[in-house]
């Protein structure tokens, strides 16, 4: 499916912010090994919950729902799956690096694969990492990389792991700690990519019931034998997908609001809406919703983007509209997304007659006039909806392979056809 969108002199609309997707993959899994019945109100339903979904049905949890709910019976510990069940985790890489550990609590052997591009994306240090405390999993092809077996039970212990490459390596050892022979400490080395992540993984492990002990972002200690309880559960607002909206306010000038945010989130993405004001637009909290307007000039920003890692192709996009210069740090890790996020920004940009340019861990953008022209996300859903932000200022960009959002937001592109009609 390739789309045009038509071009957007201003814009003055509200709109609701699809639910988060990391809430609700880490909700399902926490539900699906917890002791009881969860119900989950307002899951994100995309392509890479719905493999999580999958995933879990195969381990042996019972999930079962309605639009809008999902009534989900927990395992107390313990999946029960057929020899050698096959998952293919497709493109989600959360949905492969939760799930691989999660899959420790099963007693037969599991195997990991997914698409081509999940083959070529690191899982080296989570797997040396599970294996250090009492897992079995191997390579079944490159070593580093999938599809692994995975095989064994988590013993407990003491485990290191760096944080530069994902926080989900991190997110993957805390999640099923509890069910552990013996309590776990984590130990976080180097820098920390995207490490409000961990803050979303602590939140859901509190809300079922287990809190984890922690140093800041380096040190994680969590209990064996806790376990999870049941609950019902409601997922908050996406402030990656909302990040879409707000941009499309500072890029074509007028307002958004978006509705279903958590003001208070633990949310790193949250940060982009700090940034938008810090580059000109105002911006109004309310009770339950925030309004990004632009009435002015934008101007350039540096900022480190470390923690918002799904926003900094979104604020490239802004930034290529701005009067002065931007330069965006912190976002070495992109290179390991479901593309290679860096180099699909810069020829983004430069394909549409832009000045972008990598430069040590971040991104330099210097303001020049835009032309139309085709963009190929190369099936990265992040990479097309930021594509759309800058597609509303002309009118002459053509989206190739716009499907390819159904990854995290299917409805993206109608509700974009009806905030900006033909």
């Amino acid at each position: 499916m390739n789309i045009t969108l038509p071009k957007m002199k201003e814009c003055e609309y509200r709109v609701t912010a699809p639910p988060s997707k990391s809430y609700t993959h880490r909700a399902l899994i926490i539900a699906a090994i917890a002791h009881g019945v969860s119900e989950i109100t307002n899951p994100l339903d995309s392509g890479d919950t719905r493999v999580t979904c999958r995933a879990l049905r195969a381990l042996g949890a019972g999930i079962s729902g309605e639009p809008g709910m999902l009534r989900i019976r927990g395992c107390s510990g313990h999946f029960s799956c057929e020899k050698m069940t096959a998952l293919d985790m497709e493109n989600s890489g959360t949905s492969f690096r939760l799930l691989t550990a999660a899959t420790l609590l099963c007693p037969q052997p599991v195997i990991f694969t997914g698409s081509p591009r999940m083959q070529e994306r690191p899982v080296g240090h989570l797997v040396e990492a599970l294996n250090s405390i009492g897992g079995r999993i191997r390579y079944l092809s490159n070593a580093g990389y999938p599809p692994v077996l995975v095989e064994g039970r988590i013993r407990g212990g003491v485990v290191s792991i760096p944080g530069t490459i994902s926080s989900q390596f991190i997110s993957a050892l805390m999640i099923p700690a509890p069910y552990a022979d013996a309590d776990v400490e984590v130990l976080v080395t180097g820098d920390i990519a995207s490490r409000s992540y961990l803050d979303i993984t602590a939140d859901c492990m509190e809300t079922f019931g287990v809190k984890p002990g922690r140093e800041g972002y380096h040190r994680f200690m969590i209990r064996s034998g806790t376990g999870y309880e049941g609950r019902n559960y409601t997922i908050e607002g996406d402030y990656s997908s909302a990040s879409y909206f707000f941009a499309i306010a500072a890029v074509c000038g007028g307002f958004v609001e978006v509705a279903g945010l958590n003001p208070g989130s633990v949310q790193g993405d949250r940060m982009f809406v700090d940034a938008l004001g810090r580059m000109g637009c105002r911006v109004t909290y309310q009770a339950d919703s925030i309004r990004v307007e632009r009435t002015g000039d934008l101007t350039g920003i540096t900022m480190d983007m470390s923690s918002s890692p799904d926003t900094v192709q979104t604020l490239c996009m802004v930034a290529a509209m701005a009067s002065t210069p931007s330069h965006i740090t912190g976002t070495s890790h992109l290179k390991y997304k479901e593309s290679d996020r860096l180099n699909a920004t810069v020829d983004l940009l430069n394909g549409l007659g832009g000045n972008a340019s990598m430069t040590g861990d971040g991104i330099s953008i210097t303001p020049v006039p835009l032309h139309g022209g085709v963009v190929d996300p190369g099936d990265d859903h992040r990479t097309a909806m930021s594509a759309a932000v800058l597609a509303l200022t002309r009118g002459d960009i053509t989206i190739r392979n716009a499907g390819c959002v159904d990854k995290s937001f299917p409805d993206f592109f109608e509700i974009i056809r009806g905030i900006a009609p033909e």
